[in-house]
């Protein structure tokens, strides 16, 4: 393949599925943390052991290469990718290579669609655990607890071409997937092996290996493309190879050089017969382009406040309970940009904040009844955003209910005609900004509780 682009990226997501048992045994996925607890004769791959296919791990599969626009394979065949290491003992992962479950996929983002090359099931190694960190560590422990565990692997085509852009595909697919409820990031773990290399080493391919997270492989990436180039700068010669992400340095080390598929040997599993993909009926719920089409549609919000509601399930989730209380232009407009403003400002992700969802409709409802302001909800929501608080008690106890009085209204504005009397010139002579000079002096000395839309009404009717 010819590359055009000055980095080139492609993603191997691994995603652990929400199931209660293993993949090929009846150990539990979850549970006891203690090493070595949540094993059995198959997951260990003890001789004699047979295993069997965890049939809701087939289920959940089929339904995330059909939500990515995968064309299924007629059966599901399992494979041995033989190699000799410690995280898995019975020297052998089974996995899927020659016919995938899925292939010639793609997902969508804002402004690219990024090629999904296959979606193939397999089962997680172990944990190794390095004393002190990878390189350092004297020894090494092995943690068979989490060694077949089910998998789903999405390979993306090396389409990608900026760290932002891998960290946009990572959320789309974990929303992907809280959409088809097959995965919950607060238990399941994701991980991405990252593949990045740039022009000016002619494409020599550096592989990442276990990035946990859409933020972490920004950084991941981030610093392999600033290496990479510096390693041309400094008339290093690069060669294919693996490294690994260490987080708390924010930096990638050398693993060892690049195997190829063809070094494991791949066999067909003769434990396993193959399965027929028709027996598995799987209903695909509304995905976030088809949500976003019927938002526009039934609620007549707009496409940009569509794409970003659909694409983020915390916030499609936020928005669906606030309209069964409140306006749907309303919610959409606070959901869309305070709350993310406020996201934003305080460097949180959707994920992390403590937003007490009831709490945030109570106030959206207390806005659209005009018992409090948008610059006093702005207020609260930044407090809301990142602690808990009741809603109704805060604005009595902090004394912000909207002034709703007709009479005190008008006083102030009274006031701050006769306080500014070179603005009321300048609005007389057709500035029109000498108006909003005004609005904003009564707000000041309502202190934000007065309903800008009737103070300006006073306003132009004391001043004509």
């Amino acid at each position: 393949m010819s590359f055009k682009s000055e980095v080139v990226i492609g993603l191997e997501i691994h995603v652990e599925l929400n199931t209660k048992t293993k993949l090929f045994c009846s150990c539990p996925t979850q549970g006891k943390e203690e090493p070595n607890t949540r094993t059995c004769e198959i997951c260990l791959g003890h001789p004699g052991s047979k295993p069997r296919v965890n049939k809701k791990a087939i289920l959940f599969s089929v339904k995330l290469a059909k939500a990515l626009n995968c064309k299924l394979a007629n059966q599901i065949i399992f494979s041995r990718k033989n190699y000799f290491y410690p995280d898995m003992s019975k020297n052998y992962q089974i996995t899927q290579y020659e016919t995938p479950l899925g292939e010639n996929g793609f997902i969508l983002l804002s402004d690219k669609k990024v090629g999904i090359t296959r979606v193939h099931i397999e089962e997680d190694p172990a944990a190794l655990v390095h004393p002190g960190g990878i390189g350092k560590a004297k020894q090494v422990f092995v943690d068979y607890n989490r060694s077949g565990n089910p998998l789903c692997e999405v390979v993306t085509e090396p389409e990608i071409n900026n760290p932002k852009e891998a960290r946009d595909f990572m959320k789309s697919l974990i929303t992907i997937l809280q959409y088809l409820n097959i995965f919950d990031p607060d238990i399941n773990l994701i991980k991405a092996d990252a593949n990045v290399s740039i022009k000016e080493s002619g494409y020599k391919r550096a592989e990442i290996k276990n990035i946990s997270g859409f933020k972490e492989i920004q950084r991941a990436l981030e610093y392999e493309i600033l290496r990479q180039k510096q390693a041309v700068q400094d008339g290093v010669l690069l060669k294919q190879e693996t490294r690994a992400w260490d987080a708390k340095k924010g930096v990638t080390q050398l693993l060892r050089t690049k195997e190829t598929e063809d070094d494991y040997g791949y066999i067909f599993d003769p434990d396993l017969v193959p399965i027929d993909v028709d027996l598995f009926k799987v209903k695909v719920p509304e995905l976030p382009v088809d949500k976003q089409k019927r938002y526009i549609k039934e609620y007549k919000i707009s496409k940009e406040d569509a794409f970003v509601l659909t694409n983020e399930f915390n916030l499609t989730n936020i928005f669906e309970k606030a309209i069964k209380k409140v306006d749907s232009i309303l919610a959409s407009k606070w959901i869309r940009r305070e709350l993310v403003r406020v996201l934003n400002y305080n460097n949180i992700e959707v994920t992390e904040m403590k937003l007490d969802i009831e709490e945030f409709i109570s106030l959206l409802d207390l806005l659209q009844n005009k018992k409090i302001t948008d610059k006093v909800a702005q207020k609260i929501l930044e407090e809301l955003a990142v602690k808990k608080i009741s809603v109704k008690k805060y604005i009595k106890e902090n004394k912000l209910e909207a002034v709703s009085d007709s009479g005190l209204i008008e006083k102030l504005c009274k006031e701050a005609i006769n306080e500014n009397s070179k603005a009321v010139e300048d609005y007389k002579s057709g500035n029109e900004n000498s108006l909003n000079f005004l609005l904003g002096q009564v707000m000041r000395k309502s202190k934000g509780k007065a309903n800008p839309k009737e103070i300006k009404e006073k306003l132009k009717k004391l001043l004509n």
